[in-house]
């Protein structure tokens, strides 16, 4: 899939170019066409949890104030000889970093933004090429940048030990760049985004599936540099599961990564760099899997009387190898929570599971599915409740900034484990949560990623912001991490390690793994040139 030497230049006029994405706001989450506006019936929820008088913390009016960039007028003219660089404020503030909860707090609370040196945009492989040359000979490091959608500190412009940090955006490699229909393959620049990428495959009858909570704004190459899982995993995998090969860029010079189907030619390098994080190269070309659209979809919902029994359910339909393509199980908060947001008052016992499915057997999918859940006591509860939260899918990233104003905490956090430990990871978060945040928050969880041997838990916690709302969350994130470590879960199943999670990797893959990634950063990256601030304790 990749492009022999002297073909670029035919594959260049070949390639199929996409609407532009949308441009995310600088402060918030969402490019500001849609408003996050509060339901209704969130009110009284929030007034069991807002006692005394709450501290909102609006966003910044007027002009922002950045810090000076270190790069000279000869050091940008020696980038922009490269590939196009901007230095001004306006394209600076698009790139301080990503849309964490530590992010959003420092975008209205810091007099002065932490803002990249200069935003370079180059075009291709061959100009990040050049340009992570160039930044290595002239001690610039360089943070690889797609969609900005982190939530866990993965861009932000953090020079380390160099003299200056470039943000690396590769808005400008956005394109088909191949299609086999024969294979059901298509390569795409690493800064296409995931409405881009439908947009393209559309075009021709295809889907790529992959739809994250983030979908609307990331990048595929962010979707490979973090192992995203989208919504729809269990019916398409996840990201790395649709990876075919991958093209990097590193400071010591190109990889491919993938031929065949499947290879017994030693380690799979793709693994080195599919959840690297822009830590051991820029991934400039991506080769994934693809499917014809499908033509049919059936929609489900279900109501257990409880978590255990819901995941019970759920774990006896996976291993049976019942594939919908969505399945999710929400706990009894969230379940309360997710009526009250929908005005359904009347129905908010017990925990809701929805499910859909696609292709010519939808519905015997979810006829299968339904007799599973109806032997452990399920009701079920027809098509509205996986529809209603269809259409919604995408939204609850931007309901964080809302409640900020008004002085709540909205947090999310992730982790994996087996169906055996389910339960105690479960119990042992909650528990961690409430007590470091003083027995204050409203925590919610859900089961959206499952699998043979475990499960996803996805934690959704509300609290009061106090006086000091940093130090708030980082007690809140350092005691939900070590009671993840303790219970047996993994620090992260899809979110990524960056910055956020760095303190806690080392525990689990141990010394020796650490030195593994040490190891590999020292032959791909010598000078440390690339992001930094993430992944390598």
């Amino acid at each position: 899939m990749t492009s022999a030497p002297g073909e670029d230049h035919a594959r260049d006029e070949a390639i199929e170019r996409p609407s532009p994405a949308l441009d995310m706001q600088w402060d918030a989450w969402g490019d500001g066409s849609r408003a996050a506006t509060l339901p209704a019936g969130v009110k009284p929820i929030l007034a069991l949890i807002l006692k005394g008088k709450p501290r909102g913390i609006p966003r910044r009016l007027g002009e922002v104030a950045l810090t000076p960039s270190r790069l000279d007028t000869a050091q940008l003219e020696a980038l922009a000889a490269i590939a196009p660089t901007a230095a001004d404020d306006a394209a600076r503030i698009r790139h301080l970093g990503g849309k964490s909860t530590l992010d959003l707090l420092a975008r209205r609370l810091d007099d002065v933004q932490t803002a990249p040196d200069a935003v370079v945009f180059p075009a291709d492989h061959d100009e990040v090429l050049a340009v992570l040359a160039h930044c290595t000979t002239h001690d610039i490091a360089v943070v690889p940048f797609g969609g900005g959608t982190s939530v866990v500190g993965g861009v932000d412009p953090d020079a380390g030990t160099h003299r200056a940090v470039i943000a690396l955006d590769l808005t400008r490699t956005a394109g088909l760049l191949d299609l086999d229909e024969t294979s059901l393959l298509a390569a795409f620049g690493a800064g296409t985004t995931g409405p881009q990428a439908e947009e393209l495959l559309g075009r021709h009858g295809y889907t790529l599936g992959h739809f994250p909570q983030s979908f609307e704004h990331a990048s595929l190459g962010g979707y490979a540099a973090t192992r995203s899982s989208g919504q729809a995993s269990r019916g398409y995998g996840r990201f790395d599961d649709l990876v075919h090969a991958l093209r990097v860029a590193t400071p010591v010079g190109e990889l491919h990564a993938g031929r065949g189907p499947a290879s017994a030619a030693g380690p799979d390098l793709r693994e080195l760099f599919l959840g690297s994080e822009g830590a051991f190269g820029v991934l400039t070309e991506v080769t994934v899997r693809i499917r014809p659209i499908p033509t049919t979809t059936a929609y489900g919902a279900w109501s257990f009387p409880d978590f255990t029994t819901g995941a019970a359910a759920v774990r006896e339909a996976t291993q049976r190898g019942i594939q919908p393509t969505v399945l999710r199980l929400s706990d009894e908060t969230e379940t309360r929570i997710n009526a009250a947001m929908g005005g359904h008052f009347t129905r908010m016992s017990g925990c809701l599971a929805i499910a859909t499915a696609e292709g010519d057997d939808a519905a015997a999918t979810l006829a299968r599915l339904d007799a599973v859940f109806r032997a452990h006591g399920a009701k079920p509860r027809g098509e509205d409740p996986a529809r209603s939260w269809e259409r919604g899918r995408f939204n609850a990233p931007g309901l964080r900034d809302t409640l900020m104003d008004i002085g709540v905490l909205a947090e999310t956090l992730e982790t994996a484990t087996t169906w055996a430990r389910l339960d105690a990871l479960k119990s042992a978060v909650t528990a961690a949560l409430t007590d470091a945040l003083d027995g204050r928050p409203l925590i919610s969880c859900h089961i959206s990623h499952v699998y043979p041997a475990g499960a996803s838990l996805y934690f959704t916690v509300i609290a009061p912001l106090d006086a000091d709302p940093v130090a708030q969350w980082a007690q809140a994130k350092d005691a939900a991490s070590r009671a993840i470590g303790a219970a047996g879960g993994t620090i992260t199943h899809h979110h990524a390690v960056g910055a956020d999670h760095k303190p806690y990797l080392a525990a689990e893959i141990g010394d020796l793994g650490v030195a593994v990634l040490r190891a590999v950063k020292q032959t791909l990256d010598p000078q440390g040139t690339l992001n930094p601030g993430t992944l390598i304790p």
